[in-house]
């Protein structure tokens, strides 16, 4: 799938290989977007992957006056997680959560998903709310763009082939504002934005000051609301106001007709999703939905990088790529131009890791990376390289089957098993976090697994039945 494979040390490292091979060249922190790409033949002209996956300093999140910043390594999940933006930045929080599933959320950064400029992806309206702006970086130096003069058009933005982004930064909302982020999807978990939402407002006592409407998946570009906005500055958030200025938004784009909406039903639902979250910002119930200590998948280094690389590494045909698996440390010649997924199938020998859709929908290819959960058909396998892996093998320890294990067969939590080694994987890294989970959160844990014959009654009732049992900490 490429030819040159990197795992960097340092920021200056990294841009120094973008230098030299330019357009050729991407990179690759989560890879949710770009694996994918490649292996669809989408990216002909990229043979050069670039990791900074194991570079230190990149995933911090940080406020500096009334800026936060996050790092280029920030995944999704930081952001869930991360207090001071739930406190001042509660639009991205949800945003975040909003995105995928756990596994994907531990490895897909606010960067990449800024990069891929989708209009349906769910972090930039949020952000182009906060006033947003992204640091561009290469061997010349550093300029900060704006996020509303980011984006060219669809799928384009003003980054030019040697430039790294760098850094994320957005405006901390003051103790008069309130923010909120609606998305509305096809399913609940794992959608991709029919339309999306971000409304911050600013309030002296009960009348809005300012007014900013962002709106995804309905144009081209993430766009304003002007005239919805204008609607409610000197006003109250009456039921009225809100009704005017929900019509006023729906009327401000032209959406298209595609697979996920036609255009007459994304107008209304916009029309709707604007009201809710303008009635939601006047009883001041924004964060009312947003969960409360969720099932994360990232074990105890948090999806933070705990062992940064010495040296960089250039990982070739033949290179050996050592790792651990399931305890074990072996060197492999080949899979340096395959997913962790495959090189774990066809390379290692472990066949339990199964590959159900290879496109992260599935959860059946679920396996810990550095104790992290993580899908290995968006894994590249040269970051197995110094890697500590753990397999759906790996859960048995010292000729004893894990709690959950144990638990799926005592309540019959299996028809075909396809499925099974992803739910036990899961189900494993959620008992290590949350000993005593609530159904919740077992619900959380699993809405990247897809099980198609038990309906999931009987998963959910396994992972109760092993929280029954002495805990089991994992890696």
């Amino acid at each position: 799938m490429w030819n040159h494979y990197f795992s960097v040390a340092t920021l200056n490292e990294a841009l120094e290989l973008l230098a030299t091979h330019k357009s050729r060249a991407r990179i690759i922190a989560g890879g949710t977007d770009l694996i994918l790409e490649i292996e669809r033949g989408q990216r002909p002209d990229v043979d050069v992957l670039i990791d900074i996956t194991r570079a230190p300093g990149l995933d911090q999140i940080e406020q500096r006056g009334d800026r936060i910043h996050l790092g280029p390594l920030v995944m999704h999940n930081h952001v869930v997680g991360s207090d001071l933006i739930v406190r001042h930045g509660l639009p991205l929080a949800q945003a975040c959560w909003e995105v995928g599933a756990p596994q994907i959320r531990n490895r897909a950064t606010i960067a990449g998903n800024l990069i891929t400029a989708s209009p349906a992806n769910d972090t930039i309206a949020p952000l182009m709310a906060l006033d947003g702006a992204v640091a561009l970086t290469s061997r010349e130096g550093e300029r900060v763009v704006p996020l509303a003069e980011f984006y060219t058009g669809l799928r384009r933005t003003v980054m030019r082939a040697e430039e790294m982004l760098t850094g994320i930064s957005f405006r901390a909302l003051a103790e008069n504002e309130r923010g909120i982020f609606l998305k509305l999807g096809l399913r609940r978990a794992q959608a991709i934005s029919v339309v999306d939402t971000a409304v911050v407002v600013a309030l002296d006592g009960e009348t809005v000051t300012r007014a900013v409407i962002t709106l995804g998946s309905v144009a081209p570009t993430i766009i304003r609301a002007p005239n919805a906005e204008e609607a409610l500055v000197g006003r109250a958030l009456t039921p009225e106001t809100i009704a005017q200025a929900a019509r006023l938004a729906a009327e401000t784009p032209s959406p298209i007709d595609d697979i996920r909406s036609t255009a007459v039903y994304r107008t209304e639902a916009l029309r709707v999703l604007v009201a809710r979250a303008l009635g939601a910002l006047a009883a001041n119930q924004q964060a009312a939905h947003y969960p409360r200590d969720p099932a994360m998948l990232w074990g105890a280094t948090r999806a933070h990088v705990m062992e940064p690389l010495n040296q960089s590494v250039m990982h070739e045909a033949n290179q050996p790529i050592q790792t651990t698996i399931n305890g074990e440390t072996n060197s492999f010649d080949g899979g340096h131009d395959k997913t962790l997924l495959r090189f774990l199938r066809e390379d290692a020998g472990y066949v339990g890791t199964k590959e159900g859709c290879a496109e992260g929908e599935c959860g059946a290819c679920t396996v810990f990376l550095d104790g992290v959960a993580v899908m290995s058909c968006m894994v590249p396998a040269p970051r197995a390289h110094g890697a500590s892996i753990v397999t759906v093998e790996g859960l048995e320890q010292g000729g004893q089957l894990h709690p959950i294990q144990s638990a799926f067969v005592a309540q019959g939590a299996v028809q075909c098993g396809y499925c099974t080694p992803g739910f036990l994987m899961a189900g494993a890294k959620l008992l290590e976090e949350h000993p005593q989970p609530t159904v919740e959160q077992i619900q959380q844990s699993f809405t990247g697994n897809l099980c198609r014959c038990t309906g999931y009654y009987k998963i959910v009732e396994a992972v109760q039945a092993a929280a029954e049992r002495e805990p089991v900490t994992g890696d």
